[in-house]
Parts: C-alpha cells; structure tokens; sequence
C-alpha cells in the first residue's frame, strides 16, 4: 500500500479558521458551549466529538509551539513568559472543563452505542482521567510545569572552554571520541566541574518537584506519586513489578554481555583500565566518525537514507523541511537532548536536537525520525486523543528505526571500515543504554516511595543504585563526587518523570521487529507501519501483536533478544 506525507492540516469546522490561543476570554465561550450542548443522539454525540476534538487539537498546538519556542531560545525572556502564560493563566482554567466534558461523555447514554472497537481505549483514558482529578491539583499541576522547564534553562547556560573556544557541552562531548587521552580527560572533567557548579540549584529544584508531586498524589488518593503516575501514564498492560522485573533481567542477561563489551574496548584500546572518557574514543591513528558537519548535511543525507528504506519514510522528512519543523545544531542557549513534537492540528511534528557532529547525532536523528513517521502515520485518525499513542509504542517507532536504518548509512559513511565501526558501535550502544535505563527507572521508584528523604540518603542511594549497574570493566576510581550527582543530567527526572522505562521495553520491540527485518525485511516494515498508524485506538499488547512482537518482560525473551544482537555484532566484528 502507497503511504503520502501530503500531509493537511485538520480542517476546522468548529473554530473561526483565523482564532488564535491569546487570552482565556477568547476561549472559554467554546468550551461552555460544548459543555451545555444537548446530545440527543449517536450522531449528534459524534458530532459533538469531533469538535471537542478540533478545540484540543487547536489548544494542543498552541501549547506545543510554546514549548518549542521556548526550547530553540531558553535565553529569551519573552519566549518563557509566553509559555507560562499558558500554564498559569490558561491551562488550570481548561482541566475543570476538560473533567465536566469527560464526565459529560461517560454519563451519556448514546456513548454506549459508539463502536466498542474504536472508542474501547479512549473511553477508558476518559474513565481514568476523571479518577485522577482534583480541583486542587490544578496550580499545583501548573506550578510543576513552570518548575521543570528551568531545568532547561539552567542547562542550556552551561558551556566550557576547550584550546581558547567555548563549546555547550553537547558540542564539547566530541572531545571524548578523540584519540588523545589526556584531552578526554581534561574535556570530561570540565564537563563534570560545569554540571557541579548548578548541583546545589538542580537539588533544590528536583526536591521541590519531588515535594509537588507527591502532594499530586495524596490529594488524588494515592499513596505515592509512583502509583499515581502509573495510573495517570494510562499504564494499564504493566505494573511496578515488572520494572522491578525488568531491572533483575538487565543485572543478570545485559549487564554481562555490557562488561564484555566494554573490555573488548579496553583492549583495542590498549589500556590497563577503562575510564570513563575512553567509552567513545578510538585506537591511536584512527580517526573519530564525522557522519556529517551541519544540521543541513544531516537532515539531507536522513532523507536519502530513509527513501532506501520507503519512499514514504523519506517523503515525511523532506515534509518538515519544507515546513521549517527541524532546529538541528547545537548553539548556547538551546535547552539541552532532542525530541519530536507532535502538532495535532497542522499534522507535521517538529524535531529539536543539538547536533554536534558526531555519531551519536545520527543516531538521535534516525530515532526522531521515527517519532515524525509516527505522527504523519497517525494524523488521518478522526480524533485528537485517537492520535495520543502510548509511549512503548511511540519508541519502538523510534528505536526500530535506528536499527532499520543502518543497512543504508553509507550514505553518511564512504568508507566501508567507518561503515563497520558505525554499525558496531550502534549495536553496542543497544546494549550498553539498558543498565543506564534500569538505573534511572530504579532510582525514579525510590525517589517517590520515600518522598521525604534527606539529601544525604538521596546520594547514598543514588549511589548504590548506579554501582549496582555499573559496568566491572570501566574504572571509576576517584570519580565519586562526579557520580554523586550524575543522575542531573537526566532531564526525564526533571520534566517527565517515570518516561524512561518506556525506553527498555520499546529497545526490546524495536530488536524484535529489527529481527522480523533481517529475515524479510517487507513484512518488518508493513508489521512496522500497521502498528504505527493505529496511534492509540488499542490497547499495548494489540499494537505489539499488530508490530508482530511479545509483549514481555521476561527473562527468557530478553535472553533471546541479546543473543540475537550479540551475534550481529560478531557478525559485524569478523567481517573482512
């Protein structure tokens, strides 16, 4: 079947074609009316949801745009005061209509006559939505927002000076791949000195959000907020027993095959030990990998890389970038990692990352890539919250990606060995982010369940959760007031908390469906593509078994899932 990325914008047929987001008093006539319009039929209450629909599709947009805006430019003021305009003034004075509009929905009989298939997941959002509710969370919520987006800020001032030049750190973290180890060193130990001097302001702020969120949580009747997350995640398929499942496996499957991994490295290396500035670096005479020098160079050689795969794929990129939804390079004042966000009305999303040239920004680019494939892919859905897919979906869609992508990446490699070494390194890059995940996804779980912990227990415990992960073969002799406060740098903690094991759980689907790829890679892509373009109409487990994938935490599973990477890499490795 032929896909298009012609994409359109969602007609309005509700909304004046020219209303624009700018004060509460514009809005709210709109809301009122859909709150006291008679529903007196099952045609009628379709009607009534399709424009509910295009109201938050307009709302969702508007807000998005802030956000972004404020992301490309933490430095100007006029930007960030634009975005917590939205959250202050506008969005607490949304959540009590959106629950009496949620209940309106549910309390009406025609909802019953709404085919079960389409409206099954959705209904049951609606349904937990108005559990979770409570007028008093609503400038609490607000107060959060505002609180977790100075991570960014704070972030996006940091910079050092390397050789008389002054880089973000993302720029600086090339540095690391150099095959000068004195330099790697220097360059490491500047970036951790910069993230040491805003450790007491990151502090601060994490357990004031921590203080906020449990409150969250006590007010909405839960114990805690981990519970409450779960709940508000929409995390219906797992519980907070199969994370701890999940961190038993990466011990016990990953975590050796990682120190495998990395004493390999050692030894190619030649060294005596593995530090942690030498994870990236290359052999003496053997130059890093520069896939690309700008952000233009990256997103045309994406393109044609994922026109080898689909042409559909390819045509969603050229999309965006005729659209102006790319801000690729890394610059002083940009908020620090990369994402795609979805725009539910124009339909085309934007990525944001902070590329710097190195191999890890393809990577970053392919996986955002597969996030836009997504949106374009789930845009014709009838409705907004119809397009809201969860997130283990959302990264098989990205991190199948990258691996899907690599038996195409000589368009970014001329040569066959930079070509190997790529490979190699992404594949061993699957391997070695799990103990990473499993550690933030653990210490996330302690953080919430004992809300009211000192600093001091904060670090101890931090402390133990990241030995416990931690690779034998990398020496971090010395290094223990850096790795104090190493888990700052994680802005999940900070602006999404608990989305991070979504990573695990997307990384097993996405080596599953690579799997599918290496024996018929047609039928990958088709299981790949009918799962997408159902967004969030059915349940996790139905859109895996769409993908063609387990949905499974098991031991076994992840056992066979790292052998089959393991042996690609060998195969990578004992190529001539």
């Amino acid at each position: 079947m032929e896909y298009s990325a012609r994409i359109t914008s969602v007609p309005r047929k509700y909304l004046p074609a020219d209303f624009r987001l700018t004060d509460w008093e514009s809005l709210e006539p709109y809301l009122k009316e859909l709150l006291e319009r008679p529903i007196i039929s099952k045609e009628i209450l379709e009607q009534w949801l399709k424009d509910l629909s295009e109201l938050e599709a307009v709302i969702g947009e508007d807000a998005a745009w802030r956000q972004i805006r404020m992301t490309c430019d933490t430095e100007n003021k006029a930007l960030e005061d634009a975005f917590t305009f939205f959250v202050m003034e506008i969005q607490p004075k949304v959540q009590p209509y959106a629950d009496k509009l949620n209940r309106k929905l549910v309390d009406n009989p025609f909802t019953r006559e709404l085919d079960q298939q389409d409206y099954k997941v959705y209904l049951r959002n609606v349904r937990k939505s108005i559990e979770l509710f409570r007028e008093e969370n609503i400038q609490l919520q607000a107060e959060i927002s505002v609180l977790a987006q100075q991570y960014g800020v704070i972030s996006g001032k940091m910079s050092i000076e390397i050789e008389g030049r002054e880089y973000t750190l993302q720029q600086a973290a090339k540095f690391l791949e150099n095959p000068d180890r004195n330099l790697r060193e220097q360059v490491y130990r500047k970036i951790q000195e910069r993230r040491m001097a805003d450790k007491d302001a990151l502090n601060e702020m994490f357990s004031s959000l921590i203080e906020k969120r449990n409150q969250v949580a006590l007010n909405a009747g839960y114990e805690n907020y981990r519970d409450y997350k779960f709940a508000d995640l929409g995390r219906f398929d797992y519980k907070k027993e199969d994370c701890f499942q999940f961190h038993y496996a990466v011990k016990t499957q990953v975590l050796p095959l990682v120190n495998f991994i990395y004493d390999r490295k050692r030894q190619k290396l030649g060294l005596p030990s593995l530090r942690p500035w030498d994870t990236e670096a290359s052999p003496e005479g053997v130059k890093p990998l520069t896939p690309f020098s700008t952000g233009e160079e990256l997103v045309n050689k994406t393109i044609e890389c994922f026109n080898q795969m689909n042409p559909f794929f390819g045509d969603c990129l050229v999309k965006m970038k005729e659209m102006g939804r790319l801000d690729l390079d890394s610059r002083k004042g940009k908020a620090p990692g990369g994402y795609n966000c979805p725009l539910p009305e124009t339909g085309a999303p934007f990525i944001f990352m902070n590329a710097a040239g190195q191999m890890s920004d393809v990577t970053t680019m392919v996986h955002e890539g597969g996030h836009a494939i997504h949106s374009f892919l789930a845009h014709d859905l009838p409705l907004t919250a119809f397009k809201e897919y969860p997130m283990e979906i959302a990264e098989v869609a990205s991190m199948a990606m990258e691996l899907f992508s690599m038996d195409h990446w000589e368009v970014f490699f001329d040569d066959a060995d930079d070509l190997k070494r790529a490979k190699q390194h992404q594949l061993e890059r699957v391997l070695t982010i799990f103990p990473w995940i499993a550690t933030i996804d653990k210490f996330q779980h302690w953080v919430y369940e004992n809300p009211n912990h000192t600093l001091e227990e904060r670090a101890e415990n931090w402390r133990t959760i990241i030995n416990e992960f931690t690779s034998v073969a990398i020496d971090v002799t010395g290094l223990e007031m850096y790795r104090q406060y190493s888990w700052q740098r994680q802005l999940h903690l900070y602006e999404v908390p608990f989305y991070y094991i979504e990573y695990g759980i997307a990384q097993l689907g996405a080596i599953g469906l690579w799997k599918q790829y290496k024996e018929d890679k047609d039928k990958a892509i088709g299981n790949y593509i009918r799962a997408l373009q159902m967004g969030g109409t059915k349940t996790l487990p139905e859109l895996y078994e769409a993908a063609g994938l387990k949905f499974s935490f098991s031991q076994d599973y992840i056992s066979e899932l790292m052998l089959f990477v393991q042996q690609e890499i060998e195969k990578i490795t004992s190529a001539g």
